[in-house]
């Protein structure tokens, strides 16, 4: 963590002290501001840049918590390297990289400036817009659906230990069973150092998570009568969780027709796998390349639903991979 005490944005009379920053570009972003890259600059009334933008988060001489949005993205990526290292790092922006302070911090910061008032919001009179806040993590909807996947990427192992291969060939599976407080008590983004980020955005562990069917690549459930596969083709009655067969359809509509930037990002993975990561409307998706998916639903609370290989979602997660976008 830098020390707080000499770190500033700005001139001394108006200094923001630093507590931790984070990146907001087309394949790294906060996903509690949105499912892509352009909804989450719009969150921030910024232009979605191609470059993208390095977001600095702190307290100013009062207190009060701002969000200063800057331009030179080379710069945050280089501090939040160095924080995940443990070392030092003096992030100090110009002003001239300064394209707005936004009063208020979009995601839950766990520290504090030293010999300042606690974090508040900026006084109302300072202020143009209302001050950014985190999402209230004692509901579920997008932004919690969203922080639980990227508590599922993040927690990989943990997740993936919990499903037997061979329950993906059974006929019949068990429902999904809830995973509780998805969202956790705060969020967290994995983009700045460990001791200077937002909390975590805590997945508990379900007992076991549901299975999927191997020939569905989807969950079964009492709706046999649904028209829809999971593969899209809504020829005769089909098996499989209906939420997963509208995800599976979505996500196959993107390799036709490429989603908003962002939608679909790729990130390191152990071997020569990636990590996948989709979004779409109400839902959220987390895959290995080598392995299985995950989905969460907006309107199914808490519950991680898996989605077996199967015979076609090999291709559809090599396909993804291509058009997604990756960390430079």
């Amino acid at each position: 963590m830098a020390d707080t005490d000499e770190e500033a944005v700005a001139a001394d009379d108006d200094a923001l002290y630093v507590l931790t920053a984070v990146l907001l570009t087309p394949a790294k972003f906060p996903s509690v501001l949105g499912d892509d890259y352009p909804e989450a600059c719009a969150a921030l009334g910024m232009a979605p840049l191609a470059d993208g933008y390095g977001l600095v988060i702190g307290q100013d001489g009062d207190g009060a918590r701002w969000t200063v949005v800057i331009d030179d993205v080379s710069l945050v990526a280089v501090a939040i390297a160095s924080w995940d290292c443990g070392m030092e790092y003096d992030l100090s922006p110009s002003e001239r990289t300064v394209v707005a302070a936004l009063p208020g911090w979009p995601l839950a910061v766990a520290v504090a400036a030293p010999n300042v008032p606690p974090p508040h919001d900026p006084h109302p009179d300072l202020v143009d817009r209302p001050p950014l806040a985190p999402p209230d993590t004692t509901i579920w909807g997008p932004a919690q659906r969203r922080l639980g996947a990227d508590e599922i990427a993040l927690q990989w192992a943990m997740w993936r230990e919990q499903i037997d291969d061979s329950t993906f060939s059974a006929q019949e599976a068990q429902g999904p069973q809830e995973a509780q407080d998805a969202a956790g008590d705060a969020s967290k983004t994995d983009e700045a150092a460990s001791d200077t980020t937002p909390e975590d955005a805590t997945l508990a562990t379900p007992a076991t998570p549901a299975a999927a069917s191997e020939a569905d690549e989807t969950p079964p459930d009492d709706n046999a009568s649904d028209s829809t596969s999971a593969g899209g083709t809504g020829e005769g009655p089909q098996t499989g969780h209906s939420g997963i067969r509208r995800v599976l359809t979505e996500v196959r509509a993107y390799v036709d027709t490429p989603p908003p930037l962002g939608r679909v990002r790729s990130s390191f993975a152990p071997g020569d796998a990636r990590t996948l990561r989709a979004d779409g409307p109400g839902w959220s998706l987390v895959a290995r390349t080598d392995d299985i998916a995950f989905v969460l639903l907006d309107d199914e609370p808490g519950e991680v639903l898996p989605v077996g290989r199967g015979p076609e979602l090999p291709g559809l997660l090599e396909a993804l991979d291509k058009l997604a976008v990756r960390p430079s």
